[in-house]
């Protein structure tokens, strides 16, 4: 994937295109994205978010942000109030950017503030600050349900008397039956 400076691609490459043909102004991208200014400003002059509608041409031009730069925009403020460090950040905006990934939207990022993680299934983890070393990963919804279908055929035993509580098991049907009665 070729990434280029500047110009009508910005630094994003393939993965954060933008539509072409509308753009968003600075002050625009920043109420939208939840920021400053002047972090708009400063990840646009050090690369982590460049505008790739349009960049600045000098003195009183205006950057133009795609819906897809706000996005990641709010996404690093995100990761910032999560208390992970700039620099980590730009790791992992790196790793998305190289991934070349089409669909942000099916992508899900957590972060334990340590670290920041890209979940695109929910048996698929990616640390991305490992160099995009996979992670283990338990979706416990699911794991609940096939732990309960499971057992919904199984006997079950009470704890205080020991009595098996299901009717499938028939001889301890009939010792319940002889206890009670």
């Amino acid at each position: 994937m070729s990434v280029t400076r500047g110009g009508s691609g910005g630094v994003q490459g393939a993965l954060f295109d933008g539509d072409a043909e509308r753009g968003y102004r600075g002050p625009t991208a920043c109420h939208a994205a939840g920021i400053t200014y002047r972090q708009l400003d400063y990840w646009a002059r050090t690369g982590l978010v460049e505008p790739s509608v349009r960049a600045a041409q000098g003195s009183g031009s205006q950057r133009l942000y795609s819906f897809r730069d706000i996005l990641v925009l709010k996404v690093v403020k995100r990761l910032l109030d999560t208390g992970i460090s700039l620099q980590q950040i730009r790791a992992a905006v790196q790793h998305l950017r190289d991934r070349g990934s089409d669909d942000l939207a099916q992508v899900t990022l957590m972060s334990d503030g340590v670290s920041v993680y890209e979940c695109t299934s929910p048996d698929e983890v990616v640390d991305l600050l490992a160099g995009g070393q996979g992670v283990f990963g338990i979706a416990l919804g699911r794991v609940w349900q096939e732990v309960a279908g499971e057992l919904a055929e199984m006997p079950a035993v009470r704890a205080e008397d020991g009595l098996i509580e299901t009717g499938s098991d028939e001889l301890a049907a009939r010792r319940a039956a002889r206890k009670t009665g």
